[in-house]
């Protein structure tokens, strides 16, 4: 079932929500507990088509859907000082309070970024989909998505490069940006959601 806000089609589906409960929770206490650095629950497996052997993690990323995004803030903190150390620290403090509270405000769209000329990435975007495999805090979720090389006009792509700079320093130009799309109705969980 599909429903609409703001322009954007998503599905209503119970594991859609879910899913990005789950994420939400997980990113919050990454950002509080773990001082930002991704575990098992942000870096899921990546299976291509047809494999059984995973390609690597990735590193995803959760933006919120362009009707609440916060990519100016975000761009704003990055601009405010050279120094590393505070922005990230500006960065954990934006993204521990209320950033990951309502998972209703996110895209179900993960990002994730590769260096320029990424033979990983140009595997992952000739796919015809891939499984993405998140397994942590006694959680699995099996996602079948549709990868998009997202264009830098793209919010997902802005939201996307100003959530990395926020992190990384030394961002590199020409960094692409593929989406995950999953397909609800192909994904599924253990334990199962109803």
């Amino acid at each position: 079932m599909l429903g609409t806000a703001l322009g954007e089609t998503y599905s209503t589906s119970p594991l859609r929500l879910a899913f990005l409960k789950w994420q939400c929770r997980v990113r919050q206490v990454s950002m509080r507990d773990n001082a930002g650095r991704p575990d098992d629950a942000i870096t899921p497996e990546l299976f291509l088509a047809g494999q059984d052997e995973a390609l690597g993690a990735i590193i995803t990323i959760m933006n919120k859907s362009p009707g609440y995004s916060v990519t100016p803030e975000m761009n704003h903190m990055a601009a405010k000082t050279n120094d590393p150390a505070q922005r990230r620290q500006a960065a954990l403090t934006f993204f521990s309070s209320t950033y990951y509270q309502k998972a209703t405000e996110f895209s179900d769209i993960l990002t994730a970024t590769f260096p320029p000329d990424s033979p990983g990435a140009a595997q992952i975007r000739n796919a015809d989909h891939v499984r993405l495999h998140f397994d942590a805090y006694n959680q699995t979720f099996d996602l079948t998505c549709k990868v998009w090389r997202l264009a830098a006009h793209n919010p997902l792509y802005q939201s996307t490069v100003a959530h990395n700079k926020l992190f990384n320093p030394s961002f590199p130009p020409g960094t692409e940006v593929l989406g995950f799309e999953p397909n609800w109705d192909q994904s599924k969980s253990d334990p199962e959601q109803r």
